[in-house]
């Protein structure tokens, strides 16, 4: 892509309004420390509904809550629960995460999108004119890789090949850490389903303003021609 000078003028001109929405969100990923968040303070629904995790796991949330604080308790951690969950009543791996998760919400141990280091993780799909192969072509040059993220240094951290590519996000001007990108994707009718994961973020309320700057981002990508 760097060798056609025309396509990637277009491509920076394209993905421009995405530059101008990266210095609309600076104030806040950049503050001097993130926004208040006591993970013991607030709670949250879980994921699955009463129904399905009582059909998966034979217990509805009230139950799981009681079953949990008597057994292993509050103060244990999330591994410790899951481990539990899945010796102690027989729920399989993933099921056994999923009402660690859950607990941990209901409990305000973790609220949406938190991670067991106390990190944030969200993610944005849609489906995108570009092949995966042409939109793997532009992540591998750095040129291209620029203009698909104007205003902000995107170094790769994954090995050469790998199916889901990441990158380390920093501000170009402050050199602060913005956590580390994502991208994978799945054939659809035309182009192809690209998933944005957006990882190591400090607090729900950055989650969120990334969240919504990803959304609009692949709006962008989305009408590159």
């Amino acid at each position: 892509m760097s060798d056609h000078k025309p396509e990637l003028t277009r491509l920076q001109q394209q993905m421009r309004p995405s530059a101008e929405r990266y210095a609309q969100l600076r104030p806040l990923v950049l503050g001097e420390s993130a926004p208040d968040h006591d993970g013991g303070s607030a709670t949250s629904s879980p994921e699955f509904s009463d129904e399905t995790i009582r059909a998966k796991t034979g217990h509805d949330w009230q139950e799981w809550v009681a079953l949990i604080d008597a057994g292993p308790g509050r103060d244990a951690g999330h591994t410790a629960i899951a481990t539990w969950v899945g010796e102690e009543h027989g729920v399989p791996g993933w099921w056994a995460q999923g009402v660690t998760v859950g607990y941990e919400r209901i409990t305000g141990r973790r609220l949406p999108g938190e991670m067991p280091d106390g990190t944030f993780t969200i993610s944005r799909s849609k489906t995108i004119g570009l092949e995966w192969t042409q939109l793997r072509g532009l992540l591998d040059d750095p040129a291209a890789r620029s203009a698909l993220l104007p205003a902000m240094i995107a170094d790769e951290r994954s090995k050469p090949g790998v199916k889901a590519p990441k990158f380390t996000l920093t501000d170009p001007e402050t050199r602060t850490g913005l956590g580390v990108l994502q991208f994978s994707s799945v054939p659809a009718k035309a182009g192809g389903r690209l998933t944005v994961t957006h990882e190591k973020l400090s607090s729900p309320e950055r989650a969120e303003a990334w969240k919504q700057f990803w959304a609009a981002w692949l709006d962008d990508l989305a009408a590159v021609d």
